[in-house]
């Protein structure tokens, strides 16, 4: 299972700070370090300083964008991505922010999410003599958008775009000195803009603006757009009327637990599952241990909950990379290996409640308690701050196919497994996952605004069906008059 990228935007006033120029790279670059959680693959800078400068490389931002290459990337405005694929390959090409040419110069893109209707706009623009240099679905956006600005003010043809993408984006276009940030209609994919010493900010989390002393203002609604130009900021609401979707596993997993995300702090969110999930599967046990790093918040609300004991069973070597997101299935397993050790004297003899933030093939999982029960634990109870993830995702996770999925491949004859089947697979004594209504109430956002489609099989973009088909309808009649 995998997430796809972080985004930052960046405009200051073009003056004097400190007895310097201001410059946008250097607080982009720490900003995406903030970010880095969400993508690991890439990492890019563009920079506008009357033309347009692009740094881009592969691997984590300290390998891809060498500091002191900064230096060539002079200017007050910019954006920047950090990468994980859920379209098109790893590689350099692919890397954001991606360029493409319009008719008034350059423009810059970088996107987090995914589109559903790649294909048709894809096989659409092909038709229409458009040449792809990348196989993601960003760049379908960028040639959109450039086709869209032969006629449109920037305002303009971005909300045209809106009209025909269909699925989960958080956008930063770079476009002649300006930023504009776009939040899909749903609101699938974060998006919040700050403060920052002579200007403002947009970023995918809020911990991107702390990193570089900025302050959080607050989230770009969803089908809003927000434009950053001359260190000042605008707002506009493009879509209105569509309801509301926002991701669960921002909250349960991808999301750093210090970022404040549709003005909930994400480690609140996770306390509070851990504190539902002691209430919903409570068991005799001795300690309470996290399944590192992502478990730990839910263990601490489990502990405070139930008055067991916590104590960490397992200790994360921090110079490994998250395994949920690496892009091939052997790295992840040596990854298990490399970054996690049991601490043998804490578990030795007890009855460990282990706490992890979901369960996806189920691999992992089993190598831990298989771990913990080496290093003499008596008993291994998994509790976990999500339901099963029964479906695959398609607005922006890569997960396994549905057969991948241990809470879904088939077993029973009524084509699921169930919670005894699922924990004899893990080798543990128990298992407990939290309950939708829990999940639901943990984060106190209303059931009918989140996507839960990896967890119900039911899709965001199933519920108001009206706008893929208003969407679908839009094809002919988009392309028809370009």
């Amino acid at each position: 299972m995998r997430e796809a990228c972080g985004v930052v935007g960046i405009s200051l006033e073009d003056g004097q700070q400190g007895g310097r120029a201001a410059q946008a790279a250097p607080l982009l670059y720490y900003a995406l370090y903030g970010l880095q959680h969400r993508g690991q693959e890439s990492a890019g800078i563009s920079i506008h300083d009357g033309g347009l400068l692009t740094l881009k490389g592969m691997g984590l931002v300290s390998k891809a964008l060498p500091y002191e290459r900064l230096s060539h990337l002079r200017g007050t405005v910019g954006i920047g991505h950090v990468r994980y694929s859920t379209t098109g390959a790893s590689e350099l090409l692919n890397c954001q922010p991606l360029e493409v040419s319009y008719h008034g110069g350059r423009l810059a893109i970088a996107h987090n999410g995914n589109l559903v209707n790649t294909e048709a706009l894809r096989r659409e623009l092909e038709r229409r003599g458009a040449v792809f240099l990348t196989g993601t679905d960003s760049e379908i956006i960028a040639q959109l958008l450039a086709r869209e600005l032969r006629r449109h003010t920037p305002l303009e043809a971005i909300e045209r775009l809106m009209g025909i993408i269909v699925g989960s984006y958080s956008l930063v276009i770079l476009l002649d000195g300006t930023v504009y940030a776009v939040r899909d209609p749903l609101g699938i994919k974060p998006l919040c803009f700050g403060r920052v010493d002579g200007g403002y900010m947009v970023a995918s989390e809020s911990v991107a603006m702390d990193t570089v002393g900025g302050t959080l203002v607050d989230d770009v609604r969803p089908g809003e757009v927000v434009v950053l130009k001359d260190g000042h900021i605008e707002r506009h609401m493009v879509c209105r009327g569509c309801p509301k979707a926002h991701c669960v596993f921002e909250y349960i997993y991808f999301a750093r637990a210090d970022s404040i995300i549709d003005g909930r702090l994400v480690y609140s969110v996770r306390e509070r599952i851990g504190r539902l999930l002691a209430r919903e599967h409570p068991v005799d046990a001795d300690i309470v241990s996290p399944v590192p790093d992502s478990g730990i918040t839910f263990a601490i609300g489990y502990s405070k909950e139930s008055k067991i004991e916590y104590r960490e069973g397992l200790m994360k070597n921090r110079y490994i990379g998250r395994t949920f997101i690496m892009p091939a299935q052997t790295t992840r397993e040596l990854a298990v290996r490399l970054k996690m050790n049991a601490i043998t004297e804490n578990v030795r003899g007890q009855r460990v409640v282990l706490v992890d933030d979901s369960i996806v093939r189920g691999t992992t999982s089993r190598r831990i308690v298989d771990m913990v029960r080496g290093c003499g634990a008596r008993a291994v109870h998994l509790r976990i701050g999500s339901p099963p993830i029964i479906s695959p995702c398609y607005l922006g996770i890569d997960m396994p196919t549905r057969a991948e999925l241990i809470a879904s491949s088939p077993s029973r004859a009524e084509g699921g497994r169930g919670m005894d089947e699922i924990c004899k697979e893990l080798h543990a004594d128990s298992i407990g996952y939290l309950s939708k209504r829990g999940l639901v109430e943990a984060i106190g956002i209303p059931e009918d605004e989140l996507c839960m489609g990896c967890l119900t099989g039911v899709y965001s973009l199933e519920i108001p069906g009206e706008r893929c088909r208003h969407a679908q309808a839009l094809l002919s009649e988009y392309f028809s008059g370009t």
